[in-house]
């Protein structure tokens, strides 16, 4: 089974989530709801990922954030694709939301209720890996 570290962010304004809809051209689990998620690159550490994938994906800095919570990480097997995620997930504190900016590999983004994750279709673990970081 091959194996993935990746981040996930969970971004947060007054009591409610950010979730964000993966795109078309994604390579993994296509229009399926997710936080702000990302591969960790070589040489980077999963806090500097996390930083990286808020800008690149939200537009968002580390001025407009704060780091809240980060979680332990959590172990996912998806047999049906073959892999191992080890998901690495942060919750941060964000003041404006109007501040968020979507690229390509998101099309769609809602503020929800924490506990209302498991309403919808999610990567896998994404409820999970919020518990570790509530």
């Amino acid at each position: 089974m091959e194996e993935s570290h990746v981040v996930t962010c969970f971004v947060e304004n007054d009591k409610q989530v950010l979730i964000v809809r993966r795109g078309a051209r994604v390579g993994t689990y296509q229009q399926r709801w997710s936080g702000i998620s990302g591969y960790i690159e070589p040489g980077h550490s999963p806090l500097d990922q996390a930083w990286i994938e808020l800008e690149e994906e939200a537009g968002l800095k580390p001025g407009d954030l704060s780091l809240l919570a980060e979680g332990e990480v959590l172990v996912i097997e998806d047999e049906g694709i073959n892999k191992r995620w080890y998901i690495h997930p942060f919750r941060f504190g964000l003041g404006e939301r109007n501040l968020v900016r979507l690229d390509w590999e998101n099309t769609e983004l809602a503020w929800v209720a924490p506990e209302t994750i498991k309403t919808y279709s999610t990567v896998p673990g994404l409820y999970d890996a919020w518990e570790k970081v509530k």
